[in-house]
């Protein structure tokens, strides 16, 4: 209460609920644009024609965007799955048990720095207003917040994924032959460093350090591929 007697809201502004959808599409965007521009940099280093640039960073791009759906649509599920199962185990012990499951909550408080007596006060109330999300929470660790979910992972990796590989597509595409394969590495690095800074700030998590890590790692990605293709292009 303020001296005016008026009340204000207390405003904490956290970035946790963001932590799925947010995951995938900065995985997705920086595939994206990485694995893209690294195969129009060895392709084009290679001295191929516009015509097999292009086909080549489309193809990319579908074939990218669909394995980054599916992947991210299997690995989220097989974790959801797991969640389920976890949950249906923690039903039944709670059905067959309970006495054991209040110890056990109770424990897990005693653990986070509750006295024994409020520990187990704490869980007993815990328990009677619903035990297994109780379990399911502190027990398990699965929360809204944390709890997967597929589809939402596929289409936010999908559809960053083709954002992200549009950029450099678009650079091999407009700039003439002698300026291409560093117009496409430019690009895909400015598009890189927008990608740490909008990441680093929608999780609230300094720019700096996001745009340091995902560029130095993504030009040593390019600069390999370009090798390989000039080398390749060269013996063949």
């Amino acid at each position: 209460m303020t001296r005016s007697g008026q009340r204000h809201a207390h405003s904490e502004v956290h970035a946790s609920h963001r932590i799925g959808w947010l995951r995938a599409a900065v995985l997705g965007a920086n595939d994206g644009i990485v694995s893209t521009a690294s195969l129009l940099v060895g392709v084009a280093a290679a001295g191929s024609s516009r015509t097999a640039i292009v086909t080549a960073g489309v193809a990319g791009l579908v074939g990218g965007a669909m394995s980054m759906a599916v992947g991210e649509f299997i690995s989220v599920s097989a974790q959801a799955d797991t969640e389920r199962a976890d949950i249906a185990t923690e039903r039944r012990e709670l059905a067959a048990d309970p006495a054991s499951e209040l110890r056990e909550l109770a424990g897990i408080y005693e653990g986070r720095g509750l006295d024994a007596a409020l520990a187990t006060k704490v869980a007993e109330q815990m328990m009677d207003h619903d035990a297994l999300a109780a379990h399911r929470r502190d027990e398990l660790g699965i929360t809204e917040l944390s709890a997967a979910r597929p589809i939402q992972a596929a289409l936010s990796s999908a559809a960053s994924f083709t954002v992200g590989a549009a950029a450099p597509l678009l650079a091999a595409i407009v700039v003439d032959r002698s300026w291409r394969v560093a117009s496409i590495a430019v690009t895909a690095l400015v598009c890189l460093a927008l990608l740490g800074v909008v990441s680093a700030r929608a999780g609230h998590a300094p720019a700096g350090r996001a745009v340091a890590r995902i560029t130095v790692l993504s030009t040593v990605a390019m600069a390999v591929t370009a090798l390989i293709g000039v080398f390749v292009g060269t013996v063949t």
